[in-house]
């Protein structure tokens, strides 16, 4: 076994709606566990700490992920029989999350909707996947991870310890660097505080139990709906020296799944480097075009609200908007209407002016400006008529 425990925190609360806690924790270095429990008072908790007793007793024979699917398979039957023996009640079950943490080296066993997040690099990433209903769908394409945050059935488990004989956990098996840290939680806690700030508790606080106590404290803050667990761990630089990866076809069918964690999040990562290439050419892409939207919405209202007037067969119309071309080929101008004032009868200069067209603030002082054309226009028609006499 390894002969130094990485620093760790822990922490269950029954949160801000619930009369009861159906979380059980097991922290047992190297072992690692949060289950959450379901089928209300007196069934919900016996599965869950059904769930972390059967690992404490084992705890010693885990080593590989042949041992930890089959400590897996032995907590599901247990659940099904206490249920059937009078424990419980039927139908209850348990989510579980476990984690051996050898060094760096990660084997994680999960069935339901617990999680398990690395921080690396301040940089949170979900490592394993949802066996929910709203997961499903959000993995078929068929709603976004907006929609799948506020889902109506996203508290829907599709596989749970209890309720199939054959049920199976995920098993993952990863490396992970020296100061990487790890969290096993409760839907509990991420339902009510978002990845962002799950990421920035974490990195915010040094010390692992400050770090669980912080994150439950958001929870209740964010409405502490359903019962919140969280278990941090701070991976060391202990050598790895007891946990085996596992390779054999039993294994595999119990839905393993194999990564590194060099790829997923190192700097020097090929996948990684290249993801965060295309985030941020879709990002540079999306702020391009709502910067474009906004220069253009902002013409078009400075448009709608702008006048001028120009001459419009030998006379002075009043238009909205701007005159000549915004851009090529495009205008915004809408006509208003035509005055009674023939251009013949302005000052040379002016009607010059008018063939381009005048900009004026408003329709208010485009009406302001007729009027002083129509008295020029008259002054013009006197004079004319005073030399012609």
């Amino acid at each position: 076994m390894s002969q130094k425990a990485p620093a760790s925190g822990s922490r269950t609360n029954v949160g801000c709606v619930r009369s009861h806690n159906e979380d059980s924790l097991i922290v047992q270095p190297p072992l690692y566990a949060v289950a959450d429990g379901m089928g209300g008072h007196a069934a919900g908790e016996v599965a869950s700490e059904l769930a972390v007793d059967i690992l404490a007793e084992n705890a010693l024979l885990i080593n590989d992920a042949t041992s930890l699917i089959n400590t897996v398979r032995v907590i599901n039957r247990s659940i099904i029989e206490a249920a059937e023996n009078g424990r419980g009640r039927p139908g209850m079950g348990t989510t579980l999350t476990a984690a051996l943490v050898d060094g760096t080296r990660l084997l994680l066993a999960q069935v339901g909707d617990s999680r398990a997040y690395l921080l690396h690099n301040g940089v949170l990433q979900q490592l394993t996947r949802d066996h929910s209903y709203v997961s499903e769908l959000l993995a078929g394409g068929h709603i976004s991870a907006s929609e799948a945050a506020s889902h109506p059935k996203r508290s829907v488990i599709t596989r749970a310890l209890g309720s199939d004989p054959k049920t199976e956990a995920d098993i993952y098996e990863l490396e992970a660097s020296v100061g990487d840290s790890l969290l096993l939680c409760s839907d509990g806690l991420y339902g009510m505080v978002p990845d962002e700030e799950i990421a920035a508790l974490l990195s915010a606080e040094s010390d692992p139990q400050a770090a669980s106590d912080a994150l439950i404290s958001a929870a209740r803050n964010g409405g502490g709906l359903d019962n919140i667990s969280a278990i941090v761990i701070r991976l060391n630089d202990d050598e790895s020296s007891f946990l085996s990866f596992d390779t054999d076809e039993k294994a595999g069918r119990a839905g393993r799944g194999t990564s590194s964690l060099r790829e997923r999040h190192g700097s020097d990562g090929r996948k990684h480097r290249l993801r965060r290439f295309h985030v941020g050419i879709l990002s540079f892409a999306v702020l391009l075009v709502l910067l474009i939207g906004s220069a253009i919405g902002g013409v078009y209202w400075y448009a709608s609200n702008s006048a001028f007037v120009r001459t419009e067969e030998g006379r002075v119309a009043v238009y909205r908007g701007l005159p000549g071309e915004v851009l090529p080929g495009i205008s915004l101008q809408w006509h208003e209407y035509t005055s009674d004032v023939a251009t013949a009868d302005l000052l040379s200069s002016t009607a010059e002016r008018l063939e381009a067209g005048i900009r004026v603030d408003s329709l208010n002082d485009a009406a302001t400006l007729i009027a002083s054309y129509e008295e020029q226009a008259s002054r013009q028609q006197a004079r004319r008529r005073g030399s012609s006499s």
